[in-house]
């Protein structure tokens, strides 16, 4: 790990059914209890700080946890004035549950759980993301690629309409989403396997997994 490895200074916010496979995937149940309707504004999530871990560093499954979910996202973290300062790689990890718009705490901020690039990357636009790809690879294998022209609401878009309800403080982090597999699920990872996210112009952002020490 460098020294100077990037970690979030702010709070970071997780948003789901932003990718149009998952977000078609839902809406058959989008008008059942206790909604009954279709989000009109992002879905949000917090991923807290004891969620954090640097690019290099092992993740540990909870006792009575064999295997948890993994996901390759893009984070916008903001500036001064409302910009956006950079773009930063996550490994956003879970516990599987079913629960969407209420997505459990227990689940999703358990500690260690979001991998987070080493370097927040610099932009010159965020339409410039729209072409990116991120590529997730379990063990060396290829098991998900995601492209950011494939999200429902682009980084642009997202970023104007969750500052429309709460300003983005500097160093805080808006992840754009994260993607299913076709059959609706991410891919599923266990103690002893590595998970490297890699895209163009960003430096590989590798986990590897443990089992929590007893």
């Amino acid at each position: 790990m460098k020294p100077d490895a990037y970690l979030p200074r702010g709070t970071v916010y997780g948003t789901l059914l932003n990718f149009r496979r998952e977000h078609a995937l839902w809406t058959p149940r989008m008008s059942e209890a206790p909604y009954k309707a279709p989000p009109q504004a992002p879905v949000l999530y917090i991923k807290t700080a004891n969620t954090f871990t640097h690019s290099g560093q092992g993740i540990a499954l909870p006792e009575g946890v064999a295997e948890v979910e993994v996901a390759a996202s893009l984070g916008l973290v903001a500036g001064e004035g409302g910009r956006v300062a950079g773009a930063v790689l996550f490994n956003d990890v879970a516990i599987p549950h079913e629960s969407y718009y209420r997505p459990p705490v227990k689940y999703r901020c358990v500690d260690g759980f979001l991998g987070v690039g080493d370097a927040v990357r610099p932009l010159e636009s965020l339409a410039a993301l729209s072409s990116l790809v991120l590529e997730l690879r379990v063990n060396g294998v290829m098991r998900q690629r995601t492209a950011l022209a494939d999200l429902v609401r682009d980084a642009a878009t997202l970023w104007a309409d969750v500052n429309a309800f709460q300003s983005m403080r500097p160093g805080d982090v808006l992840m754009l989403g994260t993607d299913c597999l076709e059959d609706g699920t991410r891919p599923r990872v266990h103690a002893g396997d590595a998970v490297e996210i890699t895209a163009t112009g960003f430096a590989p952002l590798v986990n590897h997994f443990v089992q929590e020490a007893t």
